[in-house]
């Protein structure tokens, strides 16, 4: 009925195996209290019988009523060989017929005892009743704890498998998000889960998109000014100066559609990086191996580098090609934007939601109305392709981060990039300074 992987048949097998232990031990001690309770009551008739006569008073004279209890009763006194001062209680079987015994001391001077004898057969034919209906129960019990546990399962995966009837039907251009209010608490956390995978795939597939778009477009514009170059070329005779500076322009515009390939091909290799392993990584550290690398740059370009690290450690499990890739992005772009004699900051500091990385320039700020995180957008008089925040975005998303472009609130021309690690992935490294 369900495959040795499947989850519902492990549960199944779980809650029939408990439910019949269960109802096994229970029925044991029932039965068992049941049985030694009647078993006491006859025995301490038996010795209230043994006592009366041993103290010389008549059996009637005892508490016990009605006087049918004392049918099949038989008492006689016996010798033994030895003295035996305990009370000695037994059962025994003859003719098909149930007896119990009771040895009582009597005289301990000749070692005589007396033996009282009932016949119990209709209490064992009563326990044997007793222990049928209790076997009977425990099926009927048991055939109902088998469909109780079926109808459970399928109650149990009924959500799941509504989640996945959903996504099933679901393709490129139909993807809409899961109502988490339509499900059980229980399995609200896996929907916003989905609800992230779909929101990631609704904007790759939309990035993806543009990102073909975008590439046509800005492939064909170069491809356009090489042919007409071309066709101008070739009207008439030139000198040989004239055919070189003609190469010239169609090698910059070559070099120009190289730059185009090669950030592409940087698309592909970040897809691939997001599919390595994490590792556990100080990103602390990272930044500040970063930071080294570019104060040098920023010092080329007659501008300033400031960092200010908060906390001193912080360890956090994440692919760290992705996260070098984003803070290389951000000080590109702020070196690139900010003017000489100006200066940029990297920062970290720790908020509610984990470790927040900023870098923030003196550049002349960016359009906020703009999505610059798509492909080839661009803003500004510098040169670029347009890729790089777009790459930026792809690996904050693989890492589950937050990645955000302002302009600085501080009354200063300039923009904030910042990068936003979740701590449930990371925690703080005490250390000393």
């Amino acid at each position: 009925m369900f495959s040795k992987r499947s989850i519902r048949r492990s549960f199944l097998i779980q809650l029939i195996f408990a439910s019949a232990s269960l109802i096994f031990i229970f029925s044991s001690f029932l039965y068992l209290y049941i049985e030694n309770s009647i078993y006491d009551e006859k025995k301490q008739d038996l010795l209230l019988y043994a006592k009366n006569i041993a103290n010389n008073k008549s059996i009637f004279q005892s508490e016990i009523t009605p006087p049918d209890t004392y049918s099949n009763l038989s008492i006689e006194i016996v010798y033994l060989k030895k003295p035996h001062a305990d009370i000695d209680v037994y059962e025994s079987t003859k003719n098909k017929q149930t007896f119990l015994t009771l040895i009582y001391p009597f005289n301990l001077d000749d070692f005589s005892y007396l033996k009282v004898t009932k016949e119990i057969s209709p209490t064992k034919i009563l326990l044997d009743k007793i222990l049928n209906y209790i076997f009977i129960i425990n099926i009927a019990g048991f055939l109902l704890v088998i469909i109780y546990a079926i109808a459970l399962s399928k109650m149990l995966v009924s959500p799941v498998k509504t989640l996945s009837a959903k996504l099933s039907n679901m393709n490129e251009y139909l993807i809409s998000p899961i109502k988490a209010e339509n499900i059980p608490e229980e399995f609200e956390p896996l929907a916003l889960t989905i609800n992230h995978l779909i929101t990631r795939i609704q904007n790759f597939v939309k990035y993806q998109k543009e990102l073909f778009i975008g590439t046509a477009h800005e492939l064909k514009t170069p491809l356009a000014v090489i042919k007409l170059k071309n066709q101008v070329t070739l009207i008439k005779k030139r000198t040989p100066e004239e055919y070189i500076e003609a190469l010239k322009v169609t090698n910059k515009t070559i070099d120009e559609m190289n730059i185009i390939v090669s950030n592409i091909l940087n698309i592909g290799r970040q897809e691939g990086a997001q599919l390595d392993k994490p590792v556990e990584v100080d990103v602390i550290k990272v930044l500040r191996e970063k930071a080294n690398d570019f104060q040098l740059l920023a010092e080329n370009e007659g501008k300033q580098l400031h960092i200010n690290f908060e906390p001193n450690g912080f360890m956090a499990t994440l692919q760290i090609t992705l996260l070098n890739q984003i803070v290389q992005n951000f000080l590109q772009n702020a070196l690139k934007f900010t003017p000489k004699n100006k200066s940029v900051t990297l920062k970290s500091s720790q908020d509610n939601v984990g470790l927040l990385i900023e870098v923030i320039d003196e550049g002349c700020g960016i359009d906020e109305t703009v999505d610059l995180f798509a492909p080839f957008k661009r803003q500004g008089n510098k040169s670029g392709v347009g890729l790089g925040l777009f790459l930026a975005k792809s690996a904050a998303d693989a890492l589950g981060a937050k990645i955000k472009l302002e302009n600085r609130k501080d009354g200063i021309d300039g923009t904030v990039a910042s990068l936003q690690i979740n701590s449930k992935l990371s925690c703080i490294i005490p250390r000393n300074n």
